[in-house]
């Protein structure tokens, strides 16, 4: 779930997590045994977000008898990739069972000896499961140790507000939608359209300048903030510039909402609609859903994005070698990755399979989905998977990010000219990178 981002996503409330946290310690206490003493066995899953795994934790429950799933979540992606990797570093403390971010798989893999081999448990007898770029983000380079297993890929895609783009007398055929914005100035001109028809100071065409702007990046290349040799490159890849410039753009045209990702009022922003139009990796559509409730479903809908696509997001399940329950947290891995379970978390949350050999088949390349006005998400994600690449992240990625997009909201804030935010950004992230 990139994924960043998946990226990351965060689908827990503040309470759920503190109780799923305190639930999790209590457990951890415990050791594997549950709180009344008896001989049931308890693993633990340490992921950010909604992975959509909760139907799929039943099965296998059914079918191992005295195992019991307990899931964490936690809300802020930064500071779960912060807690991991202390707990991976001190040797305890983290589950059974872990999700690594794309972004941060390069900064595990120099820790490989931390984490189950699945090269030793038959991965490498099925690397047809995974697309090649996918299995190899998770290998160390010598091709000896693979630390992780593939749950999705990103692939890129907009989600529109087809109410808001009808009160702004905007086509809301996402044929049509598409036809409007093939590059990004297309897409904020569009926005300026909007902005002046819909006449309204509590709706923007964008949520923010910096969503828009990860949007962006994701498409310049093979790599973003870091070359494949670890060295920083913010200031020397044009990409990032160019990015920089066109999002803020955008801001400085009066179209963008200025919400902060996975902020109190970001998500109370898809029930209300204070914005028409979000960069949309197919992790997202299950927040989306989640976020606008039962009352908005028909009003989003999903078209494709400026510049043809993208790959934003992806996640990995790994084992620990700490994990008292070895054997059990690596079938789980297994089950929860496999075709059959991709599939479960594709049909709960809408993440897109790694898995090419379910790219033909006709529920995933037909798949539509109900709640965005029956969108054909098949043709719209699916289609592209296959041709996707990998950017490479680098393994301090997210505190360099997190430096930059710091930097930009200072911009769109009217905190700093665009050229001091970006002198900012470059600063910054050469100290996160330490």
């Amino acid at each position: 779930m990139n994924h960043q981002l998946r990226a990351t996503g965060i689908r827990r409330t503040a309470a759920a997590v503190g109780v799923l946290l305190l639930a999790s310690a209590a457990l951890a206490g415990c050791g594997d045994d549950d709180a009344e003493g008896s001989d049931a066995t308890t693993l633990r899953v340490n992921v950010f977000g909604n992975f959509g795994y909760e139907d799929l934790y039943k099965q296998f429950e059914a079918d191992h008898p005295g195992v019991k799933i307990v899931e964490t979540a936690e809300g802020d992606l930064g500071q779960y990739n912060t807690l991991l990797t202390q707990k991976i570093a001190a040797g305890s403390g983290a589950g059974d069972v872990v999700a690594i971010e794309e972004g941060q798989v390069v900064n595990f893999l120099q820790s490989a000896d931390k984490f189950v081999n699945f090269q030793d448990h038959g991965s490498n007898d099925n690397k047809d499961q995974w697309l090649d770029w996918k299995y190899a983000q998770a290998t160390t380079s010598d091709g000896a140790d693979t630390i992780g297993l593939g749950t999705d890929v990103g692939g890129l895609a907009m989600c529109y507000r087809r109410d808001l783009f009808e009160e702004a007398g905007l086509p809301t055929d996402r044929t049509e939608v598409a036809a409007l914005w093939p590059t990004w100035e297309d897409f904020t001109a569009v926005g300026e359209q909007f902005q002046s028809a819909i006449g309204r100071d509590d709706v923007h065409f964008i949520d923010s300048a910096t969503n828009t702007y990860n949007s962006i990046l994701m498409q310049s290349g093979d790599m973003t903030y870091f070359d494949t040799d670890d060295n920083l490159v913010i200031d020397s890849n044009p990409a990032v510039k160019e990015a920089w410039d066109t999002a803020l753009g955008m801001s400085d045209a009066g179209i963008s909402a200025k919400l902060k990702s996975f902020s109190n009022e970001w998500n109370a922003g898809f029930k209300n609609g204070s914005f028409a139009t979000i960069a949309c990796p197919a992790w997202m559509t299950g927040y989306i859903k989640e976020q606008a409730g039962d009352e908005n479903a028909g009003k989003w809908d999903i078209t494709t994005v400026p510049g043809g696509g993208g790959n934003w997001g992806g996640s990995f399940l790994a084992v620990p070698t700490a994990s008292k329950n070895q054997d059990l947290a690596i079938e789980l891995v297994d089950f929860l990755t496999s075709a059959d379970g991709q599939m479960g978390a594709f049909e709960a949350v809408g993440n897109l399979p790694s898995n090419p050999t379910l790219y033909d088949t006709p529920a995933l390349k037909d798949a539509t989905n109900e709640y965005f006005n029956d969108a054909p998400v098949g043709q719209l994600f699916v289609a592209g998977a296959s041709s996707l690449t990998p950017v490479y992240l680098g393994a301090k990625n997210q505190p360099v990010r997190d430096a930059v997009e710091n930097a930009m909201r200072s911009v769109e804030n009217g905190e700093k000219s665009s050229e001091d935010g970006w002198n900012t950004a470059v600063s910054d992230a050469q100290a996160a990178a330490g």
